[in-house]
């Protein structure tokens, strides 16, 4: 759905600012992706796996795709028309083809998603929430019938606005309902009636720009992510927000995996980014000054010099003992 999104005008309410800075200067990944999830007509299924939990998750179920449902696929996306090379070794399960669209896939949710992702997830949990309370107060009749304008419940029949005429029976299967911060505009379902059946519905009812007004174009400087990486620099980012974190949270935020967070917090701590405490069995990371400063694009705050403590002499005559201490407030002699 982000990949449509990117199609949207300039001037969009929610997406222009985010669309602007990604569309002008696409790369090679987001030309693979949209080429294979274009705004109108049909996109592949398989690219949309239901039981994917986290971009890991996502990337290993899309590779693992039999051969016989790309082929299936791609050839409906191709239909009549010519195809790059690179598709077509894709729809006949080339390993290579696959490995470059599992790349695609994780350097494309680096580039355009990761920076905004606890604002999309922020407003698909709120959606979530107000449909759990649209469930327990009205039950499934309330529920289905406040999703969106373009949706009536006529029982038995979930009717929704459509650009093409589809039927698609439940059998008993059930409905999962998606909401999605892309979506935007109708509804949307999976073609393959087989598939278990999703409906993705709009959830930013309240418009919430994807790049709020004054927000910085950028997580980090341009030198900061060419000297930590992208995904590094974000984590650094993550932890300097949220004050002390547990990698576990640094996951979730960032949606990575436990053990990404964990490789990339060790080596912000091995290069004194970060510092890391133990709260009993909890293990916590807090910023350092220096990724402050790094964070900021400046050197950090020198502390100011301490002056040299003044030196007390102790003695008992000319010919006595003598104890000069440094810190008179606390000598004992």
């Amino acid at each position: 759905m982000s990949l449509h999104a990117l199609r949207a005008s300039s001037a969009h309410v929610v997406f222009g600012s985010w669309r602007d800075r990604l569309a002008t200067n696409p790369d090679s990944a987001t030309r693979l992706l949209a080429a294979l999830a274009p705004p109108r007509g049909y996109s592949p299924d398989f690219l949309t796996p239901a039981d994917a939990d986290g971009v890991p998750s996502l990337v290993d179920a899309v590779l693992g795709t039999s051969r016989t449902r790309l082929r299936t696929e791609l050839a409906m996306l191709i239909g009549e028309r010519r195809p790059p090379s690179w598709m077509q070794s894709m729809a006949d399960g080339d390993l290579d083809s696959l490995h470059r669209l599992g790349a695609a896939l994780r350097h494309y949710h680096e580039r355009a998603l990761l920076r905004h992702w606890g604002r999309i997830r922020a407003v698909v949990t709120a959606e979530q929430a107000l449909r759990s309370r649209d469930l327990t107060e009205g039950g499934v009749e309330r529920l289905l019938g406040s999703i969106h304008p373009a949706v009536q419940w006529d029982d038995p029949v979930l009717k929704v606005a459509y650009p093409v005429h589809q039927e698609m029976h439940l059998d008993g299967r059930g409905l999962l309902l998606i909401p999605s911060y892309f979506c935007w505009g109708s509804p949307i379902t999976l073609y393959d009636p087989n598939l278990p059946p999703v409906l993705v519905y709009p959830a930013n009812r309240g418009s919430l720009p994807l790049v709020p007004p004054g927000e910085p174009e950028h997580v980090v400087n341009a030198a900061l992510v060419r000297l930590l990486g992208r995904s590094r620099a974000a984590v650094l980012q993550d932890i300097a927000a949220s004050g002390p974190t547990t990698g576990g949270s640094v996951a979730r935020r960032l949606d990575i995996s436990a053990a990404s967070a964990s490789e990339h917090a060790a080596v912000l701590r091995n290069t004194g980014l970060i510092s890391t405490h133990r709260v009993a069995n909890t293990v916590r990371h807090t910023v350092t000054p220096l990724g402050q400063a790094l964070l900021r694009g400046r050197q950090p705050v020198e502390a100011p010099r301490r002056a040299a403590p003044p030196v007390v002499s102790i003695g008992s005559g000319r010919h006595g003992t003598r104890r000069e201490c440094a810190e008179p407030t606390a000598c004992a002699c």
